[in-house]
């Protein structure tokens, strides 16, 4: 949730983050690890809003505006933000509203009859007129940095909660002569928080609704927006098309007319034009060319590369191997530390034997190359250009170019009597 509050903190381009901090405090640093533009405030006892936000204080110019978020509403849109720093001049501040129609535990706005804001009140001290108001704080403003430092340290803990409440700052704003402006985001759910589970899952289905939405607009064809899960950045080409109950991880690149049938995940992968992806396939960190054509069933793992016209078919595992332009890895097969070259075929049952125990071998299966099924490839091994291994065949040796190499036992035709049962 964090991450999606520093990302659109970036996107106003934030001179610097600071990030306050209490239980837990060392997990999110080490979550963040890799970020050089976060200061972290230790907030060590809960003592209210207004609190966390002085442990940042001295981290603070002494000028310029302090957006004021919470990471526990991660849904907030870099354009409100944008918008309510535009607000914000030496006499006024801006304040992100919400009009809610059960606006139980939120602070209440409170107007003059000219309609000026001239306090925030919250919910357990609001007074029965005051819980009749609809519009609600939502916490979220952009402050002259300088106004804060001179209001901050007087802040007040006398009231029902017995906390530091950051919504006294509409009120030292109003009594030093400030305008209080407020913004109302496009969408609500940006400023809903998380305390639970079920509002974790409210959200998260707003999340990706809008996601879908985006995809819808680009162009993608999905046949049931309440069925993708969309769990990083996609970007997509023209006329693809996603049957229900896919996940998209991480980053992926679904290149024009890509098709992607039921019940798929795919993570970090980049898959060209003219591909299709069947049912019930797995793919993490693959690369995929134009007019592959992968499933139902397969996995691609990681390091997994298919040429353009490849085909890896049902139960099928590709792991840190080429499969060259135009070959087929079709039914039952594990193909793992190998480069096959164009054209081959790999028939059912085949295995790259790649593990002694200890270390990993590569096997090279040459253009052209046809295995028979059943085969298996004791890496290191090479497989010439245009050569066959007979089915049921363990390959130990190199096979040349052109050979035909058989590696399996003498049949044996042998008269018994069938046993019967007693």
């Amino acid at each position: 949730m964090l991450a999606h509050v520093l990302d659109a903190a970036r996107q106003v381009n934030a001179d610097k983050l600071h990030v306050v901090v209490g239980h837990g405090a060392e997990a999110v640093k080490a979550r963040f690890a890799d970020a050089n533009d976060i200061d972290y405030a230790l907030q060590a006892e809960q003592k209210g809003t207004g609190h966390a936000v002085m442990m940042a204080l001295e981290n603070l110019s002494e000028s310029g505006v302090t957006l004021i978020l919470y990471g526990d509403v991660p849904l907030i849109q870099p354009a409100t933000l944008q918008a309510l720093i535009e607000l914000v001049s030496d006499q006024q501040l801006g304040l992100l509203t919400v009009n809610m129609e059960d606006p139980t535990g939120y602070g209440r706005i409170v107007r003059n009859d000219q309609q000026q804001v001239t306090s925030i009140v919250e919910h357990k001290d609001a007074s029965p007129s005051q819980l009749a108001i609809q519009e609600c704080n939502t916490g979220i403003l952009a402050v002259p940095t300088e106004k804060l430092h001179a209001w901050l340290p007087t802040l007040s803990n006398d009231n029902a909660q017995g906390e530091y409440y950051l919504t006294d700052v509409i009120a030292m704003a109003v009594n030093a002569g400030l305008t209080v402006e407020t913004l109302q985001p496009e969408f609500a759910e940006e400023t809903f928080g998380v305390n639970n589970r079920q509002q974790q899952a409210e959200l998260e289905r707003w999340y990706q609704a809008r996601q879908v939405d985006a995809l819808m607009v680009a162009g993608v064809t999905v046949l049931d927006p309440a069925r993708l899960d969309i769990r990083g950045d996609v970007t997509v080409g023209k006329d693809v098309v996603i049957d229900v109950n896919v996940v998209l991880e991480g980053t992926v690149s679904l290149g024009d007319g890509v098709v992607i049938e039921p019940n798929c995940v795919i993570k970090n992968a980049s898959i060209a034009a003219g591909t299709r992806v069947k049912a019930f396939s797995h793919i993490e960190d693959a690369l995929l060319a134009a007019d592959c054509d992968v499933g139902p069933y397969a996995r691609l793992r990681p390091g997994a590369d298919l040429r353009a016209g490849a085909k890896v078919g049902n139960f099928c595992e590709i792991k840190k191997a080429v499969v060259g332009e135009g070959s087929k890895v079709n039914h039952l097969t594990y193909i793992g530390d190998a480069h096959i070259g164009k054209d081959a075929n790999i028939g059912a049952g085949t295995i790259t034997c790649n593990y002694d125990g200890v270390n990993k071998f590569k096997t090279e299966i040459g253009d052209g190359a046809f295995i028979g099924s059943n085969s298996s490839l004791v890496a290191p091994v090479k497989v010439g250009k245009n050569a066959t291994v007979g089915a049921g065949s363990t390959i130990t040796k190199d096979v040349e170019d052109d050979k035909l190499a058989v590696g399996r036992g003498r049949q044996k035709n042998l008269a018994w009597e069938r046993p019967v049962k007693r």
